[in-house]
């Protein structure tokens, strides 16, 4: 079993907004960050976290110990706070984070308004430590994964029957197998976020997804 020791309880979705909010979450998720120190991962959210925690264990790394520490945002429109909370006018820790294609724009947007490294295209961001997924965790832990083990995992969870009664819907009748997998993943509240610790436990290391990877060499 992985160690969720330094994690909450339950990976139970949560919602942030405003500087109040992102200064909470850095103290419930990030406590042993002080000025100047540690290394502090933004995500967008609890799917992320449970991924990359999952994954850095298996991978034998502590990351609590090692000072880094992933802080779910409850929403990537709330990375400006963070970066107000965390950058070079609050904190000013180390940073790095992990972002969907589609929010990337309003990353870089965000970097660049808090004074930080320049991020004028994909490789100037990744250099500054953001990584992008394509186009988002899940996609990518399921391409990594594959069709043929993803459904594994599903039947191993005891969800097959449902999977395949999403399947039969006529709005996924004429769907990719990759794409009816990810509307399941997202079809249930909570869903997105055992799937994506359950997947990135089955995953086999050699494979994990190319961002998730560069990401946790980074830190």
């Amino acid at each position: 079993m992985d160690d969720y020791s330094h994690s909450p309880p339950a990976l139970i979705p949560r919602k942030a907004g405003g500087r109040h909010a992102a200064q909470a979450a850095v103290r419930e998720y990030a406590p042993g960050v002080t000025a100047g120190g540690g290394t502090v991962v933004l995500v967008e959210g609890m799917s992320d976290y449970a991924a990359l925690t999952a994954l850095a264990a298996r991978s034998g790394r502590e990351l609590h110990d090692e000072g880094v520490f992933i802080v779910p945002m409850g929403g990537a429109t709330n990375v400006g706070h963070f970066l107000d909370v965390l950058g070079p006018r609050g904190l000013d820790v180390r940073l790095a984070g992990l972002c969907d294609m589609a929010e990337e724009p309003g990353l870089r947007r965000s970097l660049r308004r808090v004074g930080l490294s320049p991020v004028a295209d994909r490789g100037s961001l990744e250099r500054a430590g953001f990584f992008v997924c394509v186009t988002d965790l899940e996609d990518e832990l399921i391409r990594s994964l594959g069709v043929a083990r993803t459904e594994q995992a599903i039947e191993a969870q005891g969800e097959l029957t449902s999977f395949r009664i999403l399947q039969n819907q006529p709005a996924q009748r004429n769907r990719t197998r990759d794409q009816q997998l990810h509307r399941f993943m997202g079809s249930r509240g909570g869903r997105k976020i055992h799937y994506a610790r359950v997947l990135a436990e089955a995953l086999d290391l050699s494979r994990m997804p190319e961002p998730l990877d560069r990401l946790l060499t980074f830190v």
